[in-house]
């Protein structure tokens, strides 16, 4: 069978997998892969959640440093967008009819994929969009995933010409009308690698570029209404304090200063809430902090190392909650 994941010469994807498609809860095709460690016995599989507009192949860095430690990753593309199924005839319209579905997609991969087909314990790794999903479903998962790592998880919006509150309103209005499939602008405006607002590394950036260049049908545009009401409605849920307080699974949170997406001072509000989740910033690093320089991107996967059972860290970090 041809692999349905694509590999660029300085983006290999790695071996040792699984790959295919699972059919969600209203019978979408979703693209997802497994990704085996060479340990003989694996220390527990992370569940990769991505952000909005990724895909598999942009993680596959990421995927051999946690299979280095003895995980397997188990990820899949969100509905709508990489090698899954397009929700609307324009491939590139962002869409969703409910960001509860994003949670059912959720759910089925786990049912589907991760409890049949890898290995306990299972831990969440979410990033941006795919750290709001986590956090809407996590009061749900607590019998499930173990620990749950966010990387500047979307609970904010910063970047734009107009107020989060304006584009709520106007985005509710819209799909209220029935006009949820409208963008509000038709494709994503190119800007210098020194203006982008998701990492200082360029090489790594020009990397996800050229994925995206040489596999465009990976790639989506901006978000329709229906997409930016839903997701700010989330947003407005995940925040209320009664929400954090329900979430008992021990979480961290990694926060890079200089977020040019999700406000760093939201992603800190949120840490005072949230009982069960240590937050830890990333002084200097922008959005994409797995994406970033070494000297952000290795302190954030100290972190994750540090936290999720299995890494060079286990021992400190259990004792460190035996002494607490």
């Amino acid at each position: 069978m041809d692999s349905i994941l694509y590999s660029t010469a300085d983006n290999p994807v790695p071996e040792n997998r699984t790959e295919g498609f699972f059919e969600s809860f209203d019978g979408r095709k979703l693209r997802y892969a497994v990704f085996r460690c060479e340990q003989p016995v694996a220390k527990g599989t992370v569940v990769l959640l991505q952000g909005r507009n990724e895909f598999i192949e942009k993680y596959s860095e990421t995927i051999r440093d946690l299979a280095a430690k003895g995980l397997w990753v188990a990820t899949f593309d969100l509905r709508g967008q990489g090698g899954s199924e397009r929700l609307l005839k324009d491939p590139l319209r962002g869409h969703i009819r409910h960001f509860s579905d994003y949670e059912r997609d959720l759910t089925a991969f786990l049912d589907k994929i991760v409890l049949p087909d890898t290995r306990l314990p299972f831990f969440l790794l979410a990033h941006s969009t795919g750290g709001l999903i986590a956090l809407s479903a996590a009061p749900r998962l607590a019998t499930r995933i173990e620990r749950m790592v966010l990387s500047a998880p979307f609970i904010g919006l910063t970047g734009h010409g107009a107020s989060p509150g304006f584009i709520r309103f106007l985005s509710g209005a819209v799909s209220g009308i029935g006009l949820g499939r409208m963008q509000f602008s038709k494709k994503f405006k190119e800007r210098p690698f020194a203006e982008n607002p998701l990492t200082t590394d360029e090489q790594r950036y020009r990397r996800n570029i050229g994925i995206g260049a040489t596999y465009p049908q990976l790639c989506l545009g901006p978000p329709t209404a229906r997409w930016l009401s839903q997701a700010l409605r989330a947003i407005e849920r995940v925040n209320r304090p009664e929400h954090l307080f329900s979430i008992q699974i021990p979480t961290v949170l990694i926060a890079p200063t200089r977020d040019g997406v999700v406000p760093y001072a939201d992603q800190e509000r949120l840490s005072r809430y949230f009982r069960a989740a240590q937050l830890v910033p990333v002084h200097g690093a922008k959005h994409e902090i797995l994406q970033e320089r070494d000297v952000y991107r290795n302190q954030a996967l100290a972190a994750i190392h540090a936290f999720i059972p299995g890494s060079d860290a286990e021992t400190n970090a259990y004792e460190i909650e035996a002494e607490a």
